[in-house]
């Protein structure tokens, strides 16, 4: 199994999730000129990470690629073990990737969905930290007296970790959310976490 990543982007909670589940795996890394070439276009078309070789099996998104592996992997129960648990682990990654990791875009490539106009790019990224403020504050509220986001800790938990990576990257002020920043400090010191951190080079 061979998980294809830039570093601290999004298929950081994918190695996460493999460090979790403990079985041997490998991983590449890349830069955004080689996702463009021929021989990476064959494995994942759109040019993007991540990507998930696991044999002959091909898979891309991340949403896929970290419930592809918490099925494969039941022992590690990454997503809970009756219908409501891994419907609520579900619905948290489906919020991470759909909802949060959608609007990080408009942050990240204001320039690119401005068309280069700087004043648009400035509004386009100033409404997209507006509306993260109030999904970071939902997932804030979630957290009270919980550990993970959902019933147990899943494959969710990866993904809202690299997300709060980014909003300190972009200096997003996230005040008066000591939920969040118990959950970000828990993740932290898991093992797991700190040994993929340490394999991207970001510790």
């Amino acid at each position: 199994m061979k998980l294809y990543y830039f570093p601290g982007a999004c298929p950081l909670a994918t190695h996460i999730a493999l460090e979790w589940i403990g079985k041997p795996y490998e991983t590449e890394r890349l830069t955004r000129e080689q996702t463009k070439e021929p021989a990476y276009l064959k494995l994942n078309p759109a040019g993007a990470v991540p990507t998930l070789v696991d044999g002959d099996f091909v898979l891309t998104q991340s949403a896929a690629i970290l419930d592809y592996l918490a099925e494969l992997n039941p022992e590690a129960n990454l997503l809970g073990d009756t219908p409501r648990t891994r419907a609520e682990a579900r619905r948290w990654l489906s919020f991470c990737n759909s909802d949060m990791h959608r609007t990080f875009a408009l942050v990240f490539g204001a320039p690119y969905f401005s068309g280069g106009d700087e004043a648009i790019g400035k509004v386009l990224a100033s409404k997209a930290v507006e509306k993260l403020k109030g999904m970071f504050a939902l997932a804030n509220q979630r957290l009270k007296g919980r550990e993970w986001l959902g019933e147990q800790r899943s494959v969710a938990d990866p993904y809202l970790f690299v997300l709060l990576m980014w909003a300190d990257a972009k200096q997003l002020a996230l005040p008066d959310m000591e939920n969040l920043r118990k959950f970000q400090q828990r993740m932290q010191a898991d093992p797991g976490v700190q040994a993929a951190l340490k394999a991207q080079g970001l510790i």
